[in-house]
């Protein structure tokens, strides 16, 4: 059965990789610090973009810089998981410098937007790590194969978006401030906010199974590939928000 419905962290993630004798293995707390130190990296580079330290003029190319990166090196760690002790923190630069981007946007023309999107992914996290640790969430089989499917679904829909948009042609609701757009939002959100828990899920598998140390760095990959799926959706929603009390 599938463990998990980040891209990053599939069915066989923690089961094709070996582990030489004698070597370290994974832990969750080691996860943890190196899921912290890469989000650490991120909100350096971010504020880097976001106080023009690379240059305001050069923001368009920045953005597009940081996402190109990232994907590359996205999908350099997923085929090469020994990897994750380089690749992570340079994924997370990136990330940072396309992300400072964006919020710089976002900000420009809401603002006050990306301070309250960041402390609603915070409390998000914090909230979705102690429903876990406490036992309050623990999926079951048949919700993880139905949040699979649902954002599954979510990525296909937004790559006809993109598609389409090639063409002129938009999809109202992904994008619309109605009521619908909204909804749309809070269903990502919401499906952004339970790949969390599938991913800590994961993790203290991969240490259960005494996984290899550098799984670690990739562990901390995948956690932050979903932090950064969240925080796109959270903004998009709060400027969605803000749009409807506009007009």
């Amino acid at each position: 059965m599938f463990r998990t419905s980040n891209p990053t962290l599939g069915q066989s993630t923690f089961t094709s990789v070996a582990r030489m004798s004698g070597e370290e293995v994974m832990t969750a707390s080691g996860t943890a610090n190196k899921t912290g130190l890469a989000l650490l990296i991120l909100v350096f580079f971010a504020s880097l973009s976001w106080n023009g330290v690379f240059g305001y003029e050069s923001l368009t190319l920045q953005l597009y810089a940081g996402l190109g990166g990232g994907f590359v090196l996205a999908l350099v760690t997923v085929f090469k998981k020994e990897w994750a002790p380089v690749t992570t923190p340079l994924y997370a630069a990136f990330e940072g410098v396309f992300l400072g981007c964006v919020s710089l946007l976002f900000n420009q023309r809401y603002p006050g937007i990306v301070l309250n999107a960041v402390g609603l992914t915070l409390g998000v996290l914090v909230a979705m790590l102690a429903a876990y640790s406490s036992g309050l969430i623990r999926p079951s089989e048949n919700v993880k194969m139905a949040i699979v499917a649902g954002t599954g679904g979510i990525a296909l829909l937004y790559l006809a978006s993109m598609t389409l948009g090639f063409f002129g042609v938009s999809m109202p609701f992904i994008h619309d401030s109605g009521p619908i757009g909204i909804g749309f939002s809070l269903l990502v959100v919401a499906l952004a906010a339970a790949n969390l828990v599938l991913d800590f899920d994961f993790i203290e598998s991969g240490a259960a199974k005494g996984a290899p140390k550098y799984m670690e760095w990739y562990g901390a990959f995948g956690l932050l590939v979903t932090l950064v799926w969240l925080y796109l959706e959270i903004l998009r929603l709060l400027s969605k928000l803000q749009g409807k009390d506009r007009r």
